[in-house]
């Protein structure tokens, strides 16, 4: 991908800049409003990463300026501002998602293969199938199973399988099941995820040689390939 990156902040462009780039993306930075608008409206772009406050022209200005102008290039909102209100204001300003600072790197990079994903057209969406070397999902008949071992799951559970199979490989964090598994989005100061995730695991991994659902320390979770 081609990814624009308009961050004001050295340390932190740089860190993003530098994973992207080991990660393979083409990489532009621009470290004011302005200078990112002109790019953003003059290069094609397969995504925007955009902080919200920058000097010259904030983000959200710059945002509302790119969508007035027909742009539709998918752009994801950095912000140190993390409540509701103000999050509910960049998605209304035009991002298609938003990222509250401090955040993991493998967090942000999900989020944009997300983001390519609904540009795409959603095809994800189309699968009625999901494998995970030897865990499989049926999303249309709602059945789990491991082997030939059928896998009773409460629908959240489902959910929440679902969601890390289609990460399969990729450390999830909790911000994230949070947001796509139950819908919150805002930290609800609860054990929820802790116990559906230890749930989940004696299900999937119980009897089992080889266990698949890992804690990544200080990080979140992974479903092992």
């Amino acid at each position: 991908m081609r990814i624009l990156l308009i961050e004001d902040d050295g340390h932190t462009a740089s860190f993003i800049s530098k994973g992207l780039r080991e990660e393979g993306h083409a990489v532009d930075q621009a470290s004011d409003g302005k200078q990112g608008l002109f790019l953003a409206s003059t290069e094609p772009y397969d995504a925007v990463v955009l902080d919200r406050m920058l000097p010259g022209l904030d983000g959200l200005t710059l945002l509302r300026t790119l969508r007035g102008a027909g742009s539709r290039v998918p752009v994801l909102l950095l912000t140190a501002l993390g409540d509701v209100e103000h999050r509910v204001e960049g998605l209304r300003a035009g991002a298609e998602d938003y990222l509250v600072k401090p955040f993991a790197f493998a967090e942000l990079s999900a989020r944009l293969e997300s983001l390519m994903r609904r540009e795409r057209g959603g095809s994800e969406r189309q699968e009625t199938r999901l494998v995970v070397g030897d865990l499989a999902l049926e999303l249309l008949a709602r059945e789990a199973r491991r082997g030939t071992t059928k896998i009773e799951l409460q629908p959240r559970e489902f959910r929440l399988l679902e969601y890390l199979m289609r990460h399969a490989g990729q450390v999830v964090t909790r911000t994230m099941l949070l947001e796509a598994v139950w819908d919150y989005h805002f930290d609800p100061q609860t054990n929820v995820i802790d116990v559906h995730i230890s749930r989940l695991r004696q299900k999937i991994d119980h009897g089992f040689d080889k266990p698949m659902l890992q804690t990544v320390r200080g990080a979140g979770y992974r479903l092992a390939i």
